[in-house]
């Protein structure tokens, strides 16, 4: 049962809503028709000797805690701002675990967003200006935003790990802390007026990641109800007892790690100040992935998706037109002109050469690179993940962001990666410092809303509607998807023949099961592996 209690600070001030859950009372504040709460913690803070270990249970707290500011971000690299992505320096801290809810005042059994940041897993925070859940909660349903632990304290195997562990694993933590997150929320949210069996999971980039590992993951099933994935990537995952796919076992490379760190042990890792262990492991190259454990995570996600072990659940996918555009190191160098780009081509991709070269042609390799390797990682991911939810026999949605601005375009970098999330949260007015600034115009404000209300109608039951855009098809058999150019057009058939061929590639790696199927794409691909039975 909802109960809203109103205190008031001063006398003449905006009253501040107090609610009491499960979980303890809390004080936040109003904006408008919502209520807002920030800063709340959702599980014992990760330190010390909670450090690599799943998050703890919190209990009840005393007295009435106030909700009024974020909490810090999770430790991650400190970077000088070089990047579109880059914003002021945010406070950090390893006692991160919190989220924060936007609710309207009215809110009755609504539906539930749970936004999970991007960052590759090492940065971002969800006190991010961009993700601001005003815009969305208007629309009348509750956004909730987490934190989890992020590069090395929160991807970490090590052997002196799995034997504290009483599966066996490590590595995980921050999809055990998102875990725990959606259990808090179904445990909480009815308190502000939200319906614990009606949770959609968002997420972009390794958000969208995060959704797919979640959707792969047993131990995650029945905390939500649907997905929306943006620039998500179903990439090769380390093991954690062996080598994999290109990759050391995961416990290995923990070893590795600590002795690299001069710590001979966990409890010596346990002591490191959690900054300077941060930096040193992002120096040493530490890429923090989820890892197929045998428990969290099972099974390969392309394995999950394919036995259709994954969550049963309705999403909404897509990707963005001119992803790599801002990832560049995520692509190989140019050759030095078309015939050494095809040469090179042909010679890597054997058989799939002249469908590769069909949909990314020497004649134009610049830019063949970028949709070579946007294609590879996220726009096949989407339509895989589209096709897969549709097999199951529940409501699949696929889009293309392709919107561009005179700003964005004359950076070249049209419809780049994340650049749909200022149209989606409606916050165009809060990027980072060196985004290409959106102009304020009736157009970019129409595409932004249109944005806002499929997006919100997707989390209420299941479709997206927008009341002043075009009608968006389900991906069937028609392959129908949403381009998002100037404004939202309901067009078939995207990319022919891409999501066959990326398919191809990816099944004959796994084959091997020594070549991954992340970043080695074009140029940088190894030999293309022997046709295969069940791959062509």
């Amino acid at each position: 049962m909802t109960v809203f209690l109103i205190a008031m600070t001063l006398a003449g001030a905006a009253p501040m809503p107090v609610v009491d859950t499960p979980a303890g009372k809390m004080r936040g504040t109003t904006e408008g028709e919502l209520r807002v709460f920030k800063g709340i913690p959702y599980a014992a803070p990760p330190v010390r000797d909670l450090r690599w270990r799943p998050p703890a249970s919190l209990p009840r707290w005393k007295g009435e805690r106030p909700a009024t500011a974020f909490g810090p971000a999770c430790i991650q690299p400190q970077a000088p701002n070089a990047t579109v992505y880059s914003g002021p320096p945010m406070p950090v801290s390893e006692d991160c675990l919190t989220l924060n809810v936007w609710a309207p005042a009215n809110a009755k059994n609504a539906s539930v967003m749970v936004w999970i940041h991007g960052g590759a897993l090492r940065t971002g925070s969800s006190r991010e200006p961009m993700y601001d859940g005003r815009k969305l909660a208007e629309r009348g349903i509750i956004v909730v935003s987490i934190n989890y632990r992020l590069g090395v304290l929160g991807w970490l195997a090590h052997p002196g790990l799995s034997a504290e562990s009483a599966r066996h694993v490590s590595g995980n933590y921050g999809l055990l802390d998102q875990i725990a997150a959606l259990t808090w929320v179904r445990d909480n949210i009815a308190a502000f007026g939200g319906s614990p069996r009606n949770v959609t999971v968002a997420g972009e980039s390794a958000g969208g990641l995060s959704a797919l590992y979640l959707m792969a993951s047993p131990a995650a099933h029945g905390l939500f109800a649907r997905v929306i994935a943006e620039s998500s990537y179903m990439i090769s995952m380390p093991d954690l007892r062996k080598p994999a796919f290109g990759m050391p076992s995961w416990e290995a490379g923990g070893q590795a790690l600590g002795t690299a760190l001069k710590a001979p042990d966990i409890a010596a890792l346990r002591t490191m100040d959690p900054q300077m262990l941060t930096d040193t492991a992002s120096k040493l190259g530490f890429a923090p992935f989820g890892v197929v454990d045998g428990a969290v995570l099972p099974q390969q996600m392309v394995d999950a998706f394919d036995q259709g072990k994954q969550a049963a659940v309705p999403v909404l996918a897509g990707f963005n037109q001119g992803e790599i555009r801002s990832l560049r190191m995520l692509a190989p160098p140019a050759p030095a002109d078309a015939a050494a780009y095809e040469n090179t081509i042909r010679a890597r991709y054997a058989d799939l050469a002249d469908p590769f070269l069909r949909l990314y042609p020497a004649a134009a390799y610049k830019e063949s690179i970028l949709a070579a390797t946007r294609d590879a990682l996220y726009g096949w991911t989407a339509e895989r993940l589209v096709r897969k939810q549709a097999a199951l026999g529940k409501p699949a949605y696929f889009y293309l962001f392709d919107h561009g601005y005179a700003a964005m375009d004359q950076a070249d970098l049209h419809a780049f990666h994340a650049s749909e999330l200022p149209f989606v949260f409606g916050t165009s007015a809060s990027t980072p410092p060196q985004w290409p600034k959106i102009p304020d115009t009736p157009g970019e404000r129409a595409l932004s809303d249109a944005m806002l209300d499929y997006w919100a109608s997707f989390v209420r039951d299941g479709k997206p509607v927008a009341r002043h855009a075009a009608p968006w098809p389900a991906y069937t058999a028609t392959r129908a998807y949403m381009h998002f150019g100037a404004t939202p057009e309901a067009r078939r058939d995207l990319l022919p023949g891409m999501f066959a061929l990326n398919e191809r590639v990816m099944c004959r790696r796994r084959a091997t099961g020594t070549i991954g199927w992340n970043w080695n794409v074009g140029l940088a691909a190894p030999a293309m592996p022997p046709t295969v039975a069940g791959c062509d």
